[in-house]
């Protein structure tokens, strides 16, 4: 069995929201949700434990354990940790990645288990040319080899006993961690990729968050997942989540409550277009 912990406690000053990344709307309902969506269709997942701001406990969603997360990524997996249940495998995963889907969790799981390695990480080919610079931020220094390089991702997945060791650095080395795996790397563990795909993208920036939602549309559309069940009978959906019950959708997302979408999609308050 495994226990899976959501990282959610950035504050999203680089989208301009005003609110918590992870609780920012995506696609008709808060990013996190679709996160805790795919953990709950892993079989052996038995609790989520979501990391999220001091103050916005409220946002973690039913049947998971909302606790404040640290000052650092690291410091908030740990607090997760502590938290959560007894299990041998910990699944870490950034709420700001939120097309991951059933299938990479499980696959994650899956070579954890066969490899006998300490953790696993989802992770991309890179497939840019990738230059070092000198310490003047400007010089290239050299060409790294390509075909060595993956870019990182999560989720990743842990052997409980290696992150909790990991995890017992000073605060110092937690600070300067990117990702937990280092961790693990810098104490002597085995750390293994599974390949996962490019459209589990970071949502950093406002462009970000609209590609994540273009992602998901379409994801909707071909029945893979729906947004709090609003799905259109011809599979249309809008991009704030809102279908008419006939099965139109606005562009922009407004629906008249009788179902009528006017041409330019905006909608009066009492469903009259205008």
């Amino acid at each position: 069995m495994a226990v899976a912990l959501i990282v959610a406690a950035g504050r999203g000053e680089r989208l301009g929201s005003g609110s918590p990344k992870a609780l920012v709307t995506l696609l008709g309902r808060p990013m996190l949700h679709w996160s805790v969506d795919s953990l709950r269709s892993v079989g052996t997942v038995t609790q989520i434990v979501v990391a999220l701001p001091d103050g916005h406990l409220d946002g973690a969603p039913e049947g998971t354990i909302g606790v404040v997360g640290g000052a650092t990524r690291s410091e908030s997996v740990r607090a997760a940790l502590a938290t959560a249940d007894a299990a041998d495998v910990v699944i870490v995963h950034d709420a700001a990645r939120p097309l991951a889907s059933p299938e990479l969790f499980e696959r994650a799981i899956a070579e954890l288990e066969r490899s006998g390695c300490d953790a696993v990480i989802a992770a991309v080919r890179v497939a840019d040319t990738i230059k070092e610079v000198a310490d003047d931020g400007r010089t290239v220094r050299a060409t790294l080899e390509r075909s060595r390089l993956w870019a990182v991702q999560t989720p990743q997945v842990f052997r409980r006993t290696a992150l909790e060791r990991a995890l017992a650095a000073p605060a110092a080395v937690l600070a300067a961690a990117t990702d937990d795996a280092w961790l693990i790397e810098r104490t002597g563990g085995v750390v293994r990729v599974t390949e996962s795909d490019q459209a589990n993208i970071k949502v950093t920036s406002p462009t970000d968050l609209r590609v994540a939602e273009l992602l998901l549309a379409e994801r909707v559309a071909g029945g893979a997942v729906a947004p709090g069940g609003a799905v259109a009978p011809g599979g249309a959906v809008a991009p704030g989540g809102a279908v008419a019950p006939g099965g139109a959708v606005a562009p922009g997302g407004a629906v008249a409550p009788g179902g009528a979408v006017p041409p330019g999609g905006a909608v009066a308050p009492g469903g009259a277009g205008r």
